[in-house]
C-alpha cells in the first residue's frame, strides 16, 4: 500500500475527525479497498461459532415469512422458542396457538411475547438474550435488527435483502467481525433442488471453466398493491416509486455467485453497469384499480419497470442480472451458467453438454430438458437434497426453504461454518445501490467495495456438503 500521510488521507476521504471513528461503517465504491480501515474484529468468512446442543431463538416479525420459519424450526429438534416480536398482538398470540400444535417434544414452554411498539424488539433482546435472531421485517429495519442482535450476543438470521445500502453493509460486516457473531442473509433459492444440481455439476467441471451467468428476479407483483395498511405491499409500493435500480437483486444471483465461488478464493465482484427502462407500469395499474385520492395515485413513481446490470468479476466473467416485479410475464429467475463444456439453464430447467449428454443427446444444440431430465438429477442431485428433500416436502418454494432452515439448525448446532457467510449476503445486496447509481450515471460503471478487505482469497468454496 503506497504510504499516504494523514493530511493527504483526509484530503482524499474528505472525513472529519469526528467521522474516521465512524470509518468502519463508511462505504467506498472506488478501487481504493486497500485504504479500508480495519473493523477492529476477525475475518468471518471460514467462521465457525461455539456448538449450541439447543439453540435459544426469537422471532422478529411473524407475517407470512416468519411465520414459516416459526412453524418449521419450532418442529426441529435441539431447538428452543424464547420469544416472539410482533408489531401486531393478533399476529403474536396467533403463532403461540401454532406452536402449541406442533410443539410434540414440549420443547417451547416458556415463550416471551412482545408487539404493538415499534421498539419491542429491542426490549426483546435485551431481556430475552437468545442465541439466534429470524429477522422476517420490512427491507429498511433488516440492518438495524440485525446490528443490534449481534450486538446484544445472538447470530442474525436475515431475510433478503441483508440491507438497502452500502453504508448498512459494511455495518452489519463490521459488527460481525467484532462480535464474532453469524449474520446470514436467507437466501433460500440457493436451496432449490435444480440451484443445488447446478452447484454439484459446477463443481464437478462437468461444464468446464465457468465463463458467464444470467441471473433475474422477474416477478409481477402488482398485487401486493391491494395490501394497503399491512402486509407487504404497505411498505414496498412507497419503495417503488423512491427506490433506484434493481430493488431486489439476490434471488437470482446468489445461486450464479456461488456457482462462481464469488467472494469465495477463485473471484470476485470488480464492477458493474446498469440501466433502467422508463416506469410505467406501476402508475397506470394504480390509475387503473384505485380511486384517483388514493395514496398510491399520489405517489411518483420514478425507478424503471425493468432493470437491467452486467457484472464483471476480478477474473473478468460477466453476470447479467435482471429485476421487473411490474410487467405482465411469466416467472424466472434465468439461473443460467455457462462454461467452456456446457451450459445449464433454468425456467425451465435445462442442459446442454458439448458432445452431447450421454444417452439423451447428440450435440450441444439441443438442450435436455422436461422428462429427460430426470436422468440428470439421477446422476448429479446434490447430496444436501437427497439426504434432507423427503422431510423439508412441504416448507415453501418447493421444499428449498426447508432445507435452508434445517441447515442453519444444523450448523449452530455442529458448530461448522455457515452455506452463506456474511460478505456473501453484503455482495450480493450491494447491486442495489450501485445499479441505481449507474443508473443516474446513465450506465457508468460502478466498483463493488470489497466487504472482505482482499480476504476472499483465503476463503474456501462452498463445499458439496454430504
Amino acid at each position: 500500500m503506497k504510504k499516504l500521510d494523514r493530511r493527504n488521507f483526509l484530503k482524499k476521504t474528505s472525513l472529519s475527525a469526528a467521522a474516521i471513528a465512524a470509518a468502519p461503517i463508511i462505504s467506498t465504491c472506488d478501487d481504493s479497498n486497500s485504504l479500508l480501515p480495519s473493523s477492529g474484529g476477525m475475518y468471518m468468512g471460514d467462521f465457525a461459532a461455539p456448538k449450541l446442543d439447543n439453540v435459544r431463538i426469537a422471532f422478529i416479525g411473524v407475517g407470512h415469512r416468519g411465520s414459516g420459519h416459526l412453524k418449521y424450526i419450532a418442529d426441529l429438534p435441539g431447538t428452543e422458542v424464547v420469544a416472539i416480536s410482533d408489531l401486531y398482538e393478533d399476529k403474536v398470540k396467533d403463532k403461540i396457538n401454532m406452536i402449541k400444535q406442533v410443539d410434540n417434544q414440549n420443547q417451547h414452554t416458556n415463550i416471551a411475547t412482545y408487539w404493538g411498539d415499534e421498539n419491542k424488539w429491542k426490549t426483546m433482546l435485551e431481556e430475552v438474550k437468545p442465541d439466534a435472531v429470524f429477522i422476517s421485517t420490512n427491507w429498511k429495519n433488516h440492518a438495524p435488527m440485525a446490528i443490534e442482535s449481534m450486538r446484544k450476543g445472538a447470530h442474525a438470521f436475515v431475510e433478503v435483502p441483508l440491507a438497502t445500502n452500502i453504508k448498512d453493509l459494511w455495518a452489519i460486516v463490521d459488527t460481525s467481525e467484532k462480535t464474532q457473531r453469524h449474520c446470514m442473509m436467507m437466501e433460500n433459492v440457493n436451496y432449490g433442488r435444480t440451484e443445488l444440481m447446478y452447484l454439484n455439476m459446477c463443481r464437478k467441471g462437468v461444464i468446464g471453466e465457468l465463463l458467464h451467468g444470467e441471473a433475474a428476479y422477474i416477478h409481477e407483483l402488482r398485487w401486493q398493491m391491494n395490501e394497503v395498511e399491512r402486509g407487504t405491499g404497505s411498505w414496498r409500493t412507497p419503495q417503488y416509486a423512491s427506490g433506484k435500480g434493481n430493488l431486489y437483486p439476490t434471488h437470482g444471483l446468489g445461486p450464479v455467485a456461488q456457482y462462481m465461488s464469488l467472494a469465495r478464493k477463485d473471484d470476485n465482484f470488480k464492477s458493474l453497469v446498469s440501466y433502467s427502462t422508463p416506469a410505467l407500469g406501476r402508475a397506470s395499474y394504480a390509475n387503473k384499480n384505485y380511486p384517483e385520492d388514493h395514496k398510491w395515485n399520489q405517489l411518483d413513481f420514478q425507478n424503471g419497470d425493468l432493470n437491467t446490470s452486467i457484472v464483471k468479476t476480478e477474473m473478468g466473467r460477466t453476470i447479467l442480472v435482471q429485476w421487473d416485479e411490474t410487467s405482465p410475464r411469466p416467472y424466472s429467475r434465468l439461473n443460467l451458467i455457462q462454461g467452456t463444456k456446457g451450459a445449464l439453464a433454468g425456467f425451465p430447467p435445462r442442459v446442454a453438454l458439448e458432445g452431447g449428454v450421454e444417452g439423451i443427446t447428440k450435440d450441444h444444440h439441443h438442450w435436455v430438458e422436461g422428462e429427460q431430465l430426470e436422468k440428470v438429477y439421477e446422476k448429479y442431485d446434490h447430496p444436501l437434497y437427497k439426504r434432507l428433500n423427503q422431510q423439508s416436502k412441504g416448507s415453501g418454494h418447493g421444499g428449498m426453504d426447508g432445507i435452508m432452515r434445517y441447515r442453519i439448525i444444523e450448523c449452530l448446532q455442529k458448530g461448522l461454518p455457515l452455506d452463506q457467510n456474511v460478505y456473501e449476503g453484503a455482495f450480493w445486496s450491494a447491486v442495489t445501490e450501485l445499479s441505481g447509481r449507474s443508473v443516474d450515471q446513465d450506465g457508468a460503471p460502478q466498483q463493488f467495495p470489497d466487504f472482505t478487505r482482499g480476504n476472499w482469497k483465503s476463503t474456501s468454496p462452498l463445499e458439496i456438503i454430504n
